[in-house]
């Protein structure tokens, strides 16, 4: 058997013990994002509340740049259905998803038949079909969260939350440090090639259910000042909604002239 001066021992420990230091930020990170992570859930209802919650329907105002106003209306369904409306001059336009595929109905750019989403439209109201967020019970999801640490929003101390869904989406969310609910939001996507950053800035929260939700966001390309807003007048839970409201509807058939 090899045997080992007290020089050799005594820089093993050295060794293992820079390893060690190497490793702590890791861990730590890791504990206190799982940390603020249940905190956040207890914070806006807890797990159970958040879960009885099956369906759900929220309805309000839109403000776009130059003022016009629109009403919105979207709908949610575990596990992964939703509908959203977007009503402006008598018209609706629609995207939905159905669990397995996303369709649309745009009468703005002319179109009164349904028709699959686009690449980029699917994947975002894939996002938008996570009826609990990414945050609950991400690893199951396929998310990693980070801890990137605390820092200032507006006078306000936040902890920063590096969200990587499993699409590749990158999203920071900045939960305050006192109450833990979100904020504002940073999302990265790439668009045709192209990065775009987008920040929404939630606020008014309110309690419906047991659970708190926001009934304010204003959303905008980071930096830029345009940014639209949706004020919702209503979220109600718990109501019938059938699955037949997420499947695309058949066309017409109808043919032009």
């Amino acid at each position: 058997m090899k045997t080992f001066s007290a020089k050799e021992i005594f820089m093993r420990i050295l060794l293992l013990s820079a390893v060690g230091l190497l490793l702590l930020p890791f861990t730590l990170s890791a504990q206190t994002a799982d940390e603020i992570v249940s905190k956040y859930v207890q914070k806006i209802g807890g797990i159970e509340k958040l879960q009885a919650i099956k369906t759900m329907r929220s309805s309000g105002k839109f403000v776009g740049g130059g003022g016009f106003e629109a009403k919105v209306i979207n709908e949610n369904k575990r596990p992964n259905l939703v509908r959203e409306e977007f009503l402006l001059q008598g018209l609706t336009a629609i995207n939905a998803y159905d669990g397995k595929s996303g369709w649309k109905i745009n009468p703005f750019d002319g179109k009164k038949e349904p028709e699959s989403l686009g690449e980029e439209e699917l994947k975002q109201i894939v996002e938008d079909s996570d009826f609990d967020g990414p945050l609950v019970n991400y690893a199951s999801k396929g998310n990693k969260v980070e801890f990137v640490g605390k820092e200032e929003y507006e006078g306000s101390d936040v902890y920063n939350l590096k969200v990587t869904l499993a699409n590749g989406t990158v999203k920071h969310y900045f939960l305050d440090t006192e109450y833990y609910i979100p904020i504002k939001i940073e999302t990265k996507q790439i668009n045709r090639g192209t990065e775009f950053e987008f920040e929404t800035v939630l606020g008014d929260y309110k309690e419906v259910g047991g659970i708190y939700f926001p009934f304010s966001m204003e959303s905008g390309r980071k930096g830029s000042p345009n940014k639209s807003s949706v004020t919702f007048e209503k979220i109600e839970i718990n109501m019938p909604l059938d699955d037949g409201r997420f499947a695309m509807p058949k066309t017409s058939g109808a043919k032009k002239p």
